[in-house]
């Protein structure tokens, strides 16, 4: 029943089927009991330890899916912190301001309207997912069942922590921007998502920063395009405003604003990677010598960039789960994935939208450069962008590709990483679908087209995704 909802990261799937109210209760019913027996297994000393913080993004779906969800956690004998229409850092702020035991976002991300899911997290905010207890969630789903379950009747209080979420993210904000004495204007398309109801409560009334705001109602549960800022075409209103308006640069949000896109003031879009090397010289200056991590497909400008500035670059595995676990591991102050995803020690280890708005900001207001000069001079590479391959035999496919390059240096820490000296590319599998997703980079664009279409060779048929 439940093989088609969840996924390697969360759960995730079509409303009404196969993800309805049903699901929801089972999947509120194991997901309290694995939280409240993880809590108290980890030793989490809080009033707050029977507690999960439950949030909800702006689909119609939401707000049926939620009663469900929170149904099923109360039946259980687990206590409800209702924080509303949030984004879904929001969520993970909750549980450690309060000390409960977990908290679940009803979301599907950045996939259409007609999607639903839930985004689960553990005390401390910790990921759940493939690995770290998202199996053992759905083994408990799959034996509740709302007819035989014993009802234990857990309590719900509905709570505002909208003050404490905007007084933690504006400590972090540049004090220039907070009093006033440097000034930016800023395009911001909140996608019709949950950046649409989180931006004003955090940023409105900063004296040094103008919003013009894009698709911020929330209220219809549709969004103005796509909500995955990592498809250009996803972009082309933000762009266009940016020139209209000759504001400093703009961002565009995913649907829950656990991740955001950049473009400059000249509209360009700006790659994560690049602008996570733009971000780190403010970071190492705060904590010298520190471990940045950065995920393995990004450009070798990253790792230059922090070793320039006296950190420790290190790699990670694409991914949520594995990101946050390496920041942990390292005690790292930032990470960043291509996706838009970016990482901070002083979220949790979490993703935040907001946050990374706030890190450009203050970089913005420190440096006294516009966002295209910061990023300009990081440009040292040609990059292929991330291309996917239909093949039907990864593991023959690869095995093809490391023969291919029998003097290459080789990697294993997610897919394979292949360095050639005049090129390097990292070639992954994907968890769902036969397709195979290569990024290239060489030194110049000759370079990287050539190396593209010898490694091409290898992989199958490319295809548009």
């Amino acid at each position: 029943m439940l093989e088609k909802v969840f996924k390697a990261y969360d759960i995730r799937a079509l409303y009404p089927q196969p993800l309805d109210e049903e699901v929801a209760w089972r999947v509120g019913y194991g997901t309290a009991e694995f939280l409240v027996s993880r809590a108290a297994a980890t030793g989490l000393d809080s009033p707050m330890a029977r507690h999960v913080v439950v949030g909800r993004d702006m689909r119609r779906s939401s707000p049926s899916l939620s009663a469900a969800l929170k149904q099923g956690i109360r039946d259980f004998g687990a206590n409800i912190v209702d924080v509303g229409l949030v984004d879904t850092p929001f969520v993970y702020f909750a549980v450690n301001h309060l000390g409960c035991a977990g908290g679940v976002q009803v979301t599907a991300s950045h996939n259409p309207p007609q999607y639903n899911g839930f985004k689960i997290s553990q005390a401390r905010a910790k990921p759940v997912g493939t690995g770290s207890g998202l199996e053992r969630i759905r083994e408990l789903a799959e034996l509740a069942d709302p007819a035989r379950s014993a009802r234990q009747g857990g309590r719900e209080e509905p709570k505002d922590l909208w003050w404490a979420y905007r007084a933690h993210l504006l400590r972090l904000l540049d004090s220039h921007v907070l009093d006033g004495s440097a000034r930016l204007r800023v395009v911001v398309d909140a996608s019709n998502g949950m950046a649409g109801a989180a931006v004003p409560r955090v940023l409105d009334g900063v004296p040094g920063l103008e919003l013009i705001k894009l698709n911020f109602d929330i209220a219809s549960g549709e969004f103005a395009h796509d909500p995955n800022p990592l498809v250009e075409a996803n972009l082309t209103q933000l762009k266009a405003a940016v020139a209209r308006e000759g504001a400093d640069f703009g961002v565009c949000f995913d649907g829950d604003a656990d991740r955001c896109i950049l473009v400059d003031e000249a509209g360009r879009t700006v790659g994560c990677d690049l602008l996570l090397a733009a971000l780190v010289g403010d970071v190492l200056r705060e904590n010298p010598g520190a471990a940045i991590v950065y995920d393995l497909r990004s450009s070798r400008a990253v790792a230059e960039a922090v070793r320039a500035c006296g950190g420790v670059p290190v790699e990670s595995r694409v991914g949520h789960v594995f990101m946050k676990s390496k920041l942990a591991e390292t005690a790292s102050p930032i990470g960043g994935e291509l996706s838009g995803h970016f990482y901070f020690r002083d979220m949790w280890n979490t993703d935040s939208g907001l946050r990374t708005l706030i890190a450009a900001l203050s970089l913005l207001a420190r440096s006294g450069k516009t966002l295209g000069q910061l990023i300009e001079p990081l440009k040292a590479y040609s990059q292929s962008g991330e291309i996917n391959f239909e093949c039907p035999d990864k593991a023959a496919a690869l095995a093809a590709l490391r023969a291919a390059y029998p003097a290459a240096r080789t990697a294993e820490l997610d897919g394979l990483s292949l360095d050639n000296g005049d090129f390097w590319c990292n070639v992954r599998a994907s968890n769902t679908e036969p397709l195979l997703r290569l990024n290239l980079e060489a030194a110049d664009r000759a370079t990287m087209e050539r190396s593209l279409e010898a490694v091409a060779k290898h992989l199958g048929r490319q295809v548009a995704h």
